[in-house]
């Protein structure tokens, strides 16, 4: 029996066909039927749209899933956790050969808190000054009121033009910067932000260094620190290597209680609340305070006094 392409007008043609696999496979169709044949090949080969368009389909680029609203904290019940003294005595290990000029103990308070939202900040006078030795240079209207007062309080540097022209020509004497509100319209228009800002010295309203009273704010900065919350973490200096092991405590005690009364004044929205304090040094690693002054097995504070 004739197949049906046989029974066409017109001679047929055997065309074979092959495909990825070894199969190969021979078809008879009318002669009409070649445009159309060779048409889709055509259209098949130089389409690589058509041809790749599942491959872009699995190629496409996933949504990214959003990650954890809050920071992710240890479980403290499986790290080792010192006292006070402890912690104190195993830094003073870690610093022997150090310069006790430089050397400071360090102060890591870890929150739980969200990773949007706003963030702790603010200033800290201690009860044990760390950084006695800070130069510190206001700008304020020479001659005025507010200059005078600076000068009493130990800054080392009062003015306007003349600190912006030393500035400007890399002249940075100081180790901290405040502004006062009557000289910030002069200091922006000077353009000391790319000067100052790369040092971290740049006054700001946010950072508590554009004030009125800079007289009582140059006290405070003598025998305190600013301090920021980065990444659910407050660091600072807290003492000097040669501090007594009362005189940190002293400074601790008044670091918590500031950084609690800033987390209570947070919006009712945003929860804050301290999670881990770990004290370290500068060149030493960090030891996770279990809130105790003292353990069984700690030494006579005086061994941890002095340098």
């Amino acid at each position: 029996m004739a197949s049906p392409a046989s029974a066409l007008p017109g001679a047929s043609r055997r065309i074979l066909f092959s495909g990825r696999s070894s199969l190969r496979t021979e078809v008879q169709i009318a002669p009409f039927l070649y445009p159309l044949l060779q048409h889709q090949v055509r259209s098949a080969s130089s389409n690589p749209q058509a041809r790749g368009k599942k491959d872009k389909d699995k190629n496409k680029p996933k949504k990214k899933e959003k990650g954890p609203r809050d920071y992710e904290q240890k479980d403290l019940s499986l790290i080792d956790r010192y006292s006070l003294c402890d912690a104190m005595r195993y830094i003073r290990a870690f610093e022997v050969g150090q310069d006790r000029e430089t050397s400071k103990y360090e102060i890591h308070i870890r929150l739980k808190s969200k990773r949007d939202g706003p963030v702790i900040r603010n200033m800290l006078r201690f009860p044990h000054a760390v950084q006695t030795e800070s130069r510190i240079c206001v700008i304020a209207p020479p001659g005025s009121k507010h200059a005078k007062d600076a000068l009493a309080a130990g800054a080392s540097l009062v003015g306007e033009q003349e600190i912006f022209d030393a500035v400007k020509k890399g002249i940075i004497e100081f180790d901290r910067c405040i502004c006062h509100t009557d000289s910030l319209n002069a200091m922006n228009k000077a353009g000391l932000g790319r000067f100052l800002g790369p040092r971290g010295l740049m006054p700001n309203v946010k950072n508590g260094t554009v004030v009125d009273d800079v007289g009582i704010r140059v006290q405070m900065l003598r025998g305190g620190t600013v301090y920021r919350e980065r990444d659910a973490v407050i660091r600072m200096p807290i003492g000097q290597l040669g501090f007594s092991p009362e005189q940190l405590r002293d400074n601790l005690r008044t670091t918590l209680e500031q950084i609690k009364k800033d987390a209570n004044q947070m919006s009712d929205r945003i929860t804050k609340e301290v999670y881990e304090v770990v004290l370290s040094s500068t060149n030493g690693p960090g030891f996770s305070l279990n809130g105790d002054f003292k353990s069984d097995n700690s030494i006579d504070a005086t061994y941890l006094t002095g340098l």
